[in-house]
């Protein structure tokens, strides 16, 4: 892997960031993640149980979902696209599906990773990753979602409808789809990991995401 300048910061910039946006800093994890490859999304099973963990593609770094803090910083603001769900917003914060758009920008290159996974263990070859909940300053919110190329939407989290909360990716695969915020503030993500072993669901825990977008 090409090697380019990284920022892996704690406490300082990571309260920096969460002042902005005006947030009370001591609930957050040190170490935050603001640029270069990161599986934010990134299955394993250990035989017993699926998990979840963020894996930062760009050091080797594997971390606990909560041990993290995802930063999208004001440059991440782009003209909005035009996707319905996206709202009426003339900008939006967007972790893009390329990785040279990302670089550009330095911004996050937002991976969803099933690469840990090897074929055989579950059926079809498949698992179903789920956004159970997502809030924005400790609120539910319609402001977040995921969608590749033009406006194909993977994740959404509106509660006014009940599709684009799951779904299924094969195994040992890796994927990239755009990440967009339609407002600043402080997101928590909810996601889990599911698959069948043997004719029997697994489930990871749900984990808990936390994303600072700011103005």
């Amino acid at each position: 892997m090409r090697t380019r300048r990284r920022l892996l910061t704690v406490t300082g910039l990571a309260a920096a960031a969460l002042a902005t946006a005006g947030l009370n800093t001591s609930a957050f994890a040190a170490t935050t993640l603001s640029s270069g490859h990161v599986d934010v999304l990134d299955a394993e099973w250990d035989g017993v149980d699926l998990h979840l963990h963020v894996h930062d593609e760009e050091t080797g770094t594997e971390y606990e979902p909560a041990d993290v803090t995802l930063s999208v910083p004001a440059a991440a603001k782009v003209t909005n696209p035009g996707c319905g769900f996206l709202g009426s917003g003339s900008q939006v914060w967007l972790l893009p599906d390329t990785e040279a758009e990302a670089d550009a920008a330095g911004v996050l290159f937002p991976g969803i990773s099933t690469e840990h996974l090897t074929t055989g263990v579950f059926a079809n070859n498949t698992v179903t990753y789920t956004l159970v909940s997502a809030t924005r300053n400790g609120a539910a919110t319609e402001d977040f979602s995921v969608y590749a190329g033009s406006c194909a939407r993977w994740f959404d989290s509106n509660t006014a409808t009940t599709s684009f909360k799951s779904r299924t990716f094969g195994v040992a695969t890796h994927n990239h789809a755009n990440w967009a915020f339609e407002e600043a503030g402080t997101y928590e993500l909810k996601f889990k990991v599911s698959g069948t072993v043997n004719g029997a669901l697994e489930e990871s825990a749900t984990e808990t995401y936390t994303v600072v977008v700011s103005s």
